[in-house]
């Protein structure tokens, strides 16, 4: 029985012909992402606002979320989280910070605990109730904006250790497109950014740039097979190679983040999303940007002028 292909063997599509829209293409949306940020912002979650965080334990012994989250968001409180916490019936309430005209934040704080007891009644238990205050939420939004660009840092000295300094170029640029990218859509659609979020971009930094390799890998072991093959036939033939890989390992994890998406419930929403959106665009930079940006780089004279004894030249392996 034949293996199913995705891609069939020997496909020819000449991608570096694509890059004449596909770089004008990703520079408008990363302007556009740019200016979506510092016009619209984000749509921050508690975790950066900040606000009141409830800990009940229901007399159930599995509590009904749903009913706790629609009950509490009648209450027209603004972004209102409810999860489960360690036992099942152990539930998590995060309210955004409140406030009106006139009104303290601990008078704020002390009205949204009392509407909360009086909707919930006292068929529940009230184990811990605190304040995520706006200096904690600002700590936690500079620590994940540095854990991003620590891991940009720490990809890029990996790269240019394990390949070449034009390859840890081209991977940085193509992660970099990636979470601005993303960023730019949660800015778009308003979707809720917390530290959920956080973790889904740095894990489309991981798979973006696990897929850029592998295809990098491939370019680097054509260079030196393929001598005096034109670097642009060199990198169409490296990403024919890999493609099959790289359409299979996005479907099989679309169709997990898919299932969560719809069926994860709200809490893991923003996460889903992300990764959803992370493993479309991930592929696209990899193919479209991570590619061809070694075309600029003069990446072929280098690779020529230090050829490998025993190593096949151009058309003796063209497959």
């Amino acid at each position: 029985m034949k293996p199913i292909r995705f891609i069939p063997d020997g496909t020819k599509i000449r991608f570096m012909r694509h890059r004449y829209w596909s770089f004008p293409l990703s520079a408008t949306l990363l302007v556009a992402s740019i200016v979506l940020f510092l016009i619209a912002g984000l749509n921050y979650g508690i975790d950066f606002k900040g606000g009141t965080l409830i800990e009940i334990q229901t007399a159930e012994d599995v509590a009904d979320l749903a009913s706790i989250r629609g009950n509490l968001n009648a209450l027209d409180l603004g972004d209102v989280e409810v999860q489960e916490f360690g036992a099942p019936n152990d539930v998590l309430i995060r309210v955004q910070t409140q406030g009106g005209e006139g009104e303290s934040a601990e008078e704020a704080q002390q009205r949204v605990v009392s509407l909360v007891k009086e909707t919930l009644g006292n068929a529940v238990t009230y184990r811990r109730v605190e304040v995520v205050g706006p200096r904690v939420s600002g700590e936690l939004a500079t620590t994940g904006a540095i854990s991003v660009l620590s891991a940009l840092l720490a990809i890029m000295v990996y790269i240019w250790f394990r390949f070449e300094w034009q390859f840890a170029v081209g991977a940085v640029a193509a992660t970099a497109h990636d979470v601005i990218m993303t960023i730019g859509v949660f800015a778009l659609l308003q979707i809720d950014f917390n530290l959920t979020t956080i973790a889904a971009i740095l894990t489309i930094v991981g798979y973006s740039l696990n897929d850029t390799v592998v295809v990098y890998d491939r370019i680097r072991e054509d260079l030196r097979k393929y001598k005096k093959m034109p670097l642009k036939e060199v990198l169409d033939q490296s990403i024919n190679r890999t493609l099959s890989r790289t359409t299979l390992t996005s479907f099989t994890t679309l169709l997990a983040l898919g299932s969560l998406y719809f069926l994860g419930g709200e809490v893991i929403r923003s996460f889903t999303f992300a990764m959803i959106w992370g493993v479309f665009v991930g592929t696209y930079s990899s193919i479209f940007i991570a590619a061809p940006l070694l075309i600029f780089f003069n990446l072929r004279s280098e690779h020529v002028q230090k050829p490998d004894d025993g190593e096949e030249v151009e058309g003796t392996a063209a497959s």
